[in-house]
Formats: C-alpha cells, structure tokens, sequence
C-alpha cells in the first residue's frame, strides 16, 4: 500500500477485499523499520500483536461479519495511553519496564472498530515539553527536516502520521500538545472539549486539561477517529454525557455565510514573518469560500504562558506523587523509606519534570497559594469570557497554531522560558476547555506551518466543516515529507 492512503480509503478497499488487512500492517511496519531507528518516532513496536489483529480483521471480513469503521487501520499510540499487555512509560526512567494491565478507554474504542495497533509513540517525558526533547528515550526527528522538533509533547504521534508509519495516532494535549506538533509536522489534529474524549487510562499530567487527541493526514480521517473515540465513560466523573454528533456528515455542510473571527494580535509582535504571511493568506481563502471575517479580541489571553504554567505544575505535582518507586517502575533502594524515595525520585525524572513538580508544590504552598495559584484559576475564567464574548460575533476564532516553524533541535532547551512560549497560541484554548483543530496551512524553509480553529464547547463539527472546506481549497493537503522516499 502506498505509505500515505488515508485511513477512509484503507478501511474501504480491506472492507471491499482489494487489499488484506496483514497486507496492510506489513507494509506499515516495513515502513516503520525502514525510518524508525533515524527518527526515534516510536519507543515500541508491537508487530507480533498488530498483525494477530489484522489477521482478526480478515478473518470477520472472511465470514461476512459487519467491519468496524477502522477495520484494519493502523494506529499508533502515545506512551502515557494504557494498551493492555504493552509497555506504557511516559517516556520516563521512573515507569521503564511498567506493563500496562488494562486498556485506556480510547484503547477499546478503537479495539471495537477493528483498529491495528502498531506501537508507542516517543513523547516529552510525562507529557512535558514543547519539542520532545525531555524524552528519556532521546528526541524525534521532525521527519521534515532531521535536526528540527517534531513538536512536543506528542512529537511521536505527529512525526509517525507525517512519516508514512500509519495514517492515524492518538496523543494528549494539555497546552497544545497535539496541536503544536501537527504544526511543525504537517498533519492534522484536534484538542476536543474537555469531556468529549473520556480520560480514563490516560496517565495525568494535569487532570483539569488532560485531553486526548487525534492525528490524521486529512480532516475527514480526523473526523472519523474523533468519532470512534468520543463519548460517555462512567469511569470518568468528567466524561460528557451529551450526544456524540456525525463528525463526516458536517464535512459536507460548505462555509459560505460562517462567520470567522480573526485574532490581529496573534499576527503582530513575537510571530514570525513567514507564519503571519500563511495566515494572511489562508485568510483570504476563507473570505473566498464565502466565509465573513471578523476582527476580534481576546485581552486576557496574553496572561494565558502565566496563568497555565502555574496550574498545570500544581496539578502534575500532586498527580505524579505517586511514581516514588514503590508500585510501579524500578527503585533505587537506600538506607531507609525516605531516601529510597528521594533517590528513586531525583535520579529517574527527568529535569524538566522535577522542574514543574517542583514549581508545582511552590505555588500550593500555604504561604503563596493565593498569590499565586488562585490568581492563576481567576485568569483561566477571564480567558473563558472573553472567548464567550468572542463567539457572539463569530462560529469560530482562527489564529496560527505556533509563532514559528519547526525550530531547530536544542535552540531553546537552554531557555525553560523561551520553550514554554512555543505554546503562546495552543494555551488559550486549552484554559478555557474549548476544542480546537490544528490544519496545515502553508510551507516555508521547507517546513510546515499550522493554522488553529477554537469553536464553543462541543462544536467540533463545526471545526470540522471549516477545517475541511479550507483544506479542499488549499495546496497543503497532498504534500509529504520524503522520509521513505
């Protein structure tokens, strides 16, 4: 199979028997041979299983049993995602080794519509990090360009799907960790509502952001995993119980008379010229597909670096409390309790991950609690209204996904701050709960550039309809990194 078929396609010729669902997922882990030991996209790689469930796949097909919507479809999965039997570490010392005993929810909703799953994606360790270099395991590749960031913290997921290695992957996004990485990849992916997508077998980071989100090469595959995917889990006490809308239907819809709210200072000062160019320019083929721009505002959202990297270190530290060496991963045994925690603790998290517990447990302090963390929450409300305000004037707010292209790898490691700016657009967002679809939107030094879409809570498809209407229109829909060429 040709490495970049979309997933609807793949689904369609296995159910129509052109091709074999073992066929398939051999050609995809030739592919992942191929590129993997360059790229590092994937920590583990699980061909013995994936190709057991693609023969599963052919096997209902052979008795002319009804096929799942991704019968046959290659995933690949982060690895802070529990599959049942595999590896799951976080990309972290601290869980090397740790089997997962049961399936995320997502798992087994991709399980009942006849997914394949290929492996674990690399990723920031225990989901921190803009560009996938807090890995313990080593950073990805941007399969642009070796020696750029992939984008973190699901670089492995979005460098995967550029790759060629599978048409889908499912990540997390906390601050825009699906969303940036799609950016600096070129790919598809969307942050749902917080409680579309239930949680549960997902490991935290910060539970009131936590989101698991798909990558796709197009918006209708990226539709339809967000419809497999969605829905009510009552082992979440945060999973929505609301009706899951057709996510493919709203493709067809069209966007003449859709009312696009434009962001003029996400274009100003600190975003780069050729990202501003892209923009101005994708603009202006919405305004051609019948779209009415609008100019709006968003005043709060500039203290949204600020207010996010105080709540989300307050939340990872007290979530990753639990990682001390006593119930899952390896121990570093020292003279007594306390010091088998301490040294198992500092020498197996990495340092931007003790950076932010550390951080974390400052703010929660009983002497700069209110000073900080409360302020913090407040400024996640004002986001809120200003995006509510925003919305009674448009249906959706465009704006870049990243200020910039894929930067080079280790030009922002030395500089915690600079990094954390990498998020300036995706945090918004994530503050207020919104979902919001990341779309390739242009190319410059050889590098992709993302365009984001926030819609109110619970209207991914009208994120859909846009998303897919400008990339109809656009150029960037067919282009490929040469990776396996």
């Amino acid at each position: 199979m040709e490495a970049f078929t979309s997933a609807t396609e793949l689904a369609a010729r296995i159910a129509r028997g052109e091709v074999t669902a073992v066929d398939v997922t051999r050609d995809a882990l030739h592919r992942v041979a191929r590129a993997n030991p360059s790229m590092n996209a994937l920590l583990h790689v699980d061909a013995e299983g994936a190709l057991a469930q693609a023969a599963a796949v052919d096997h209902a097909r052979a008795r002319g049993e009804a096929l799942g919507p991704l019968a046959g479809v290659p995933v690949l999965l982060k690895d802070n995602l529990c599959q049942r039997g595999t590896p799951t570490t976080c990309a972290s010392k601290i869980l090397e080794g740790w089997i997962a005993p049961y399936d995320a929810h997502v798992v087994e909703r991709l399980r009942a519509a006849g997914a394949v799953f290929l492996g674990k994606a690399n990723m920031d360790e225990f989901a921190m990090g803009s560009s996938n270099e807090n890995s313990a395991y080593g950073p990805v590749q941007n399969p642009w360009q070796s020696g750029r960031a992939p984008g973190g913290s699901s670089g492995g997921s979005a460098a995967g799907v550029a790759a060629g290695f599978a048409p889908l992957a499912l990540g997390s996004d906390t601050g825009g960790s699906v969303r940036q990485p799609a950016s600096f990849c070129g790919v598809v992916a969307l942050k749902p509502t917080y409680g579309r997508v239930s949680r549960y077998g997902l490991i935290a980071f910060a539970s009131s952001l936590d989101q698991i989100g798909p990558f796709a090469r197009n918006v209708r595959d990226c539709a339809r995993i967000t419809q497999v995917i969605s829905g009510l889990d009552g082992r979440d006490a945060t999973s929505a119980d609301l009706p899951v809308p057709d996510y493919e239907a709203s493709l067809e819809k069209g966007v003449a008379g859709l009312r696009v709210g434009v962001v003029r200072d996400d274009l100003g000062e600190g975003c780069d010229p050729d990202v501003r160019n892209a923009i101005l320019k994708a603009i202006e083929t919405l305004r051609g597909l019948g779209c009415t721009l609008v100019d709006v505002t968003l005043p709060t959202a500039r203290h949204a670096v600020s207010a996010y990297y105080i709540v989300a270190p307050a939340e990872c530290s007290s979530n990753l409390a639990r990682f001390d060496g006593m119930r899952f991963g390896p121990r570093l045994e020292k003279g007594d309790l306390t010091q088998t925690y301490g040294a198992t603790r500092a020498q197996l998290f990495g340092p931007e991950v003790k950076r932010r517990i550390m951080l974390g447990t400052y703010v929660l302090s009983a002497g700069y609690y209110d000073a900080y963390y409360a302020k913090a929450q407040k400024a996640r409300t004002l986001i809120a209204q200003d995006y509510a305000r925003a919305f009674e004037q448009c249906d959706v707010v465009l704006s870049p996904t990243s200020p910039s292209v894929a930067f080079p790898l280790g030009a922002k490691t030395k500089n915690p701050l600079e990094m954390y700016l990498a998020d300036i657009f995706t945090l918004p967002p994530s503050l207020a709960g919104l979902p919001a679809i990341s779309v390739p939107a242009g190319h410059e030094q050889g590098l992709p550039i993302g365009m984001q879409l926030t819609a109110p809570a619970f209207c991914e498809e009208r994120l859909f309809q846009v998303a897919h209407a400008y990339e109809q229109a656009s150029p960037w829909k067919d282009m490929h990194p040469e990776v396996l060429g």
